[in-house]
């Protein structure tokens, strides 16, 4: 029976990971409570609290009755926190001591602790629950156990506050590599610790979903989830998408007479609004890349959107030298008499286009933070419209003045 336990409790956090939190909460519907705590207690803290705020309260209350005293209580305060920030990720902290403790005291306490739990360091707190200190596991095996576990602790303690982002917590772990944190309010009273590791697993996840944002697919959406609910999530995304290419197919439409006259453009309208649309989206890529890390200080959104403007007029200077030859042989071969003012039309419409194409793969990102939005919400999706607007308007538009 244990061995068909521990295989169902497996199977069950297999399946728990593979839904988002809504669908994961109608699998612990139909499990027994005490079922759905091992279960939960296994995940990350963060996706933990997330399917436990789906989850009706009567079944929440017994789960978490299930759960000893210091977990529920933990998860209760976790509950507290808004969504991507630290305290959603802690765990409580088990090995605490008290200043005053003998070294033998304290070894004797961690002990009982450590039958049912992994103790990476000893957190030493004052009467108010204060952090002092921490001591690790080998300064208590090589100290004498009458020593004050106050002189061997550590003094200096980093530790996060439970409203920092968990993107710039993964910031500042970076260069630390610790595997455990305390957690501390304003008062530095402790208030739970956070793995290292379930940091990078949170974040992780925010950045897998990034490209799926990046075209309207909501991180909800897994593998697993039903057709149907697939469906909801991406075609109103694709709505907008018909709406903005509505848009490109009105700046052709206001060029038709151009078009009319000089059938050859419509030929290179896709080479223009293909390159400008690798251009801006190496810009973009580059610029949540930069957020993702926190390469992107205040003040530097200027030095980035002028960089990817030079950029992108770099780039589209040789190609549109290409792009040029190959309209003016193309327009020889149709014995047309503007064949060279086409070449420069295009030449000058890839310059353009490209430049404006790398400004708008930094700006939109840029944008969507600045308002409050995720940069990678649908970025993809305004930027392909800016760059068809742009890249055929400029080709159409430049052709109206230069070509008569």
């Amino acid at each position: 029976m244990p061995e068909d336990t521990t295989i169902t409790r497996g199977r069950l956090v297999d399946e728990l990971k593979a839904h988002p939190p809504n669908e994961a909460a109608e699998l612990l519907e139909s499990a027994s409570p005490q079922a759905a705590f091992a279960a939960l207690s296994e995940l990350n803290p963060a996706f933990t609290q997330d399917i436990l705020a789906e989850l009706p309260a009567e079944l929440r209350e017994r789960i978490l009755a299930c759960a000893p005293p210091e977990i529920a209580q933990q998860w209760e305060r976790n509950r507290a926190y808004a969504e991507h920030t630290i305290g959603r990720l802690m765990e409580p902290a088990h090995a605490v001591l008290k200043q005053g403790m003998t070294v033998g005291e304290a070894t004797e306490a961690l002990r009982s602790v450590m039958k049912s739990t992994f103790v990476t360091y000893g957190y030493v707190t004052d009467a108010n629950g204060r952090l002092e200190g921490l001591v690790t596991m080998r300064d208590l095996l090589f100290t004498d156990d009458a020593a004050k576990v106050g002189d061997v602790m550590l003094r200096k303690v980093f530790t996060f506050r439970p409203e920092t982002e968990i993107s710039e917590a993964m910031k500042a772990s970076l260069s630390r590599h610790f595997p455990v944190y305390p957690v501390c309010d304003e008062g530095n009273r402790l208030l739970g610790l956070v793995r290292g590791q379930a940091i990078f697993e949170a974040e992780a996840f925010e950045i897998t979903a990034q490209a799926g944002s990046m075209v309207g697919v909501e991180k909800e959406e897994r593998i697993s989830t039903p057709m149907f609910r697939s469906f909801r999530f991406r075609h109103p995304w694709l709505q907008l998408n018909l709406l903005t290419a509505f848009l490109a197919g009105g700046v052709v439409a206001y060029f038709q007479g151009t078009i009319d006259r000089l059938v050859i453009l419509a030929a290179f309208l896709p080479v223009l609004a293909g390159q400008s649309g690798n251009t801006g989206c190496q810009a973009l890529a580059v610029t949540l890349r930069g957020m993702t890390l926190g390469e992107i200080k205040p003040g530097d959104g200027l030095r980035l959107v002028s960089k990817e403007g030079f950029l992108g007029a770099m780039n589209g200077a040789p190609i549109g030298i290409v792009a040029g030859a190959a309209m003016y042989y193309t327009a020889l071969a149709q014995s047309s008499p503007h064949a060279l003012l086409l070449s420069v039309v295009v030449f000058l419409a890839m310059v353009g286009a490209c430049t404006i194409s790398g400004i708008s793969g930094a700006i939109v990102p840029l944008t969507l933070k600045r308002f409050g939005a995720d940069p990678a919400t649908a970025s993809s999706i305004f930027l392909t419209t800016a760059t068809d607007i742009v890249s055929m308007g400029m080709l159409l538009g430049l052709a109206t003045v230069i070509v008569r």
